[in-house]
């Protein structure tokens, strides 16, 4: 069946455009409709026809949440979600969903975001995605410009390649489920800043926390203190794949509590943590989706 065949597709456009696994869901679900109450005997093309309505599906659904996260309490962070693991063959597709590209990408206007997640993430050529979206080609070699250029001059300058990566994530682990601050203290880079999202639903530091020394001292303390609500005792982490990168899972008796991703700098120590800890955005994670790669 057509929509099956391409529903990991649909689910990966879409959570690249709103950067939430559950209103990406929302809106496939919406396609499906769609698609279901349409003559597909008039659809010479399933993939392309499923893409443009993906599109405007998620563009709307975008539009219509931006004013939540404009008043959003404290730092706004896409909702995680679990991803196969990194391997140097997928460096490009694990960038795409990475915590660092989505926020930057959150800054571009829906259509912006549109185009330049099917030219640049699936490769879809120009007059493809000016059907997809409804406008003139030329029209979206310009959003696919500035798209570009603003990405560029906003995401992150550095990858470490995914052994580094790793590597460094399972040092960081161990230094602070065991509280080990020297040894956070050198896989921090200088000016590293932490950035926490409880989106008012659970106590988190509703500015970014910046500089080694504190966010070193803060992930040093974890083993002793509770969180949540929960004894370090009750606590399990876990490494895994989490948007495109190595990441870590803290869970409690009966729910997800938290995830983490990293950033890395040139040097590949770690650049920014992102915490994710709003329930409202751990139900993916917790029902254990996985994003394929389409």
């Amino acid at each position: 069946m057509a929509f099956q065949e391409y529903r990991t597709l649909l689910f990966s456009v879409a959570y690249r455009i709103l950067g939430s696994a559950a209103d990406a869901e929302d809106v496939v679900q919406d396609a499906w409709l769609r698609w279901s109450a349409s003559d597909r005997h008039q659809v010479a093309d399933p993939k392309a026809y499923l893409t443009r309505i993906i599109s405007h599906l998620a563009m709307d659904r975008l539009r219509s949440t931006r004013h939540q996260r404009e008043t959003y309490v404290g730092p706004w962070l896409p909702e995680p979600i679990l991803t196969a693991p990194d391997t140097a063959d997928g460096v490009a597709a694990a960038d795409s969903v990475s915590t660092a590209l989505l926020v930057v990408l959150e800054t571009l206007s829906p259509l912006e975001r549109a185009v330049f997640v099917l030219k640049e993430v699936f490769a879809f050529s120009y007059a493809e995605i000016a059907r997809a979206v409804e406008r003139t080609e030329p029209a979206v070699r310009q959003a696919a410009h500035r798209a570009r250029e603003h990405v560029q001059a906003r995401r992150p300058r550095f990858t470490a390649d995914p052994a580094r990566r790793r590597d460094v994530t399972e040092r960081f682990f161990a230094a602070a489920t065991g509280g080990d601050i020297n040894t956070l203290m050198e896989l921090l880079s200088p000016d590293v800043t932490l950035w926490t999202d409880g989106g008012g639903k659970v106590r988190q530091a509703l500015k970014p926390v910046n500089g080694r020394e504190i966010v070193a001292r803060w992930f040093g303390a974890l083993g002793t203190v509770s969180y949540q609500g929960v004894e370090p005792g009750q606590m399990r982490a876990e490494l895994t794949a989490v948007n495109g990168g190595p990441g870590v899972v803290f869970r409690g008796p009966d729910r997800v509590i938290a995830t983490l991703t990293f950033d890395f700098d040139a040097e590949g120590r770690i650049s920014a943590i992102h915490n994710v800890a709003n329930p409202d955005k751990l139900r993916a994670v917790a029902d254990g989706v996985r994003l394929e790669h389409p």
